[in-house]
């Protein structure tokens, strides 16, 4: 697993490269299609609406979708941001996108929105400004500041600090990196090693029932 105080950036590159497998091997119903949608779809679609970006409500409902099923899934979050209004969607997000790079600002311009608290703003700000706005995952959360709980404004500025500092420290040691790039490569390094743990307690769960089969016979 990736250590975040590492320097090594050849680990860091190789846990980035592997995240849209680390996506496939979660196992998720559609992971793999809203991740794409998320990485590629959205931040293009945001990008064509410039001078005056925005996201509409059935974008914000499938970038929810995305978040909860990359993490903890949560359905009443879903259910409020599929309900919210069209045009306050695009004034909150227009509102906030303008007021980047203060992500202060910003998220506060989203968090209006039920349903949005300031780990959906940042990804929903993530998708706009990669460089400025990494996502608050949990496991980038527990990687950077050991805690993964608390999810407040204060929290959100503290891990984008951390983020952005080492996306530079990287930058500086070999090819560039943003601070999005940062916690997508946490996330796949954590998610493999998860997914480790759980192949060895099942395999260790299939060793031990073999034994006792034969022990009976």
């Amino acid at each position: 697993m990736v250590d975040f105080k590492s320097s090594d950036i050849s680990l860091w590159k190789q846990a980035l490269d592997c995240y849209p497998a680390r996506i496939a091997s979660v196992n998720k119903p559609n992971l793999v299609s809203l991740d794409e949608f998320y990485r590629i779809e959205l931040p293009s679609a945001i990008h064509r609406r410039n001078p005056n970006p925005y996201i509409t409500t059935p974008e914000l409902a499938k970038l929810m979708q995305w978040k909860l099923s990359r993490g903890k899934w949560r359905p009443r979050l879903l259910d409020f941001v599929s309900s919210l209004d069209e045009e306050l969607v695009k004034s909150a997000s227009g509102k906030a996108f303008e007021s980047l790079p203060d992500l202060s600002k910003a998220v506060s311009a989203l968090t209006v929105l039920k349903g949005v608290g300031p780990a959906t703003a940042s990804a929903v700000l993530a998708a706009y400004a990669p460089d400025v706005a990494p996502f608050m995952s949990d496991e980038a959360m527990e990687a950077a500041l050991g805690n993964s709980k608390d999810y407040t404004l204060k929290q959100y500025l503290l891990f984008a600090d951390k983020l952005h500092a080492k996306a530079k420290e990287l930058s500086t040691i070999g090819d560039s990196f943003t601070s999005s790039d940062v916690e997508r490569a946490l996330w796949s390094s954590i998610t493999q090693t998860k997914l480790d743990s759980r192949s060895d307690i099942s395999s260790r769960t299939k060793t031990s029932q073999g034994s006792k089969r034969k022990r009976k016979l």
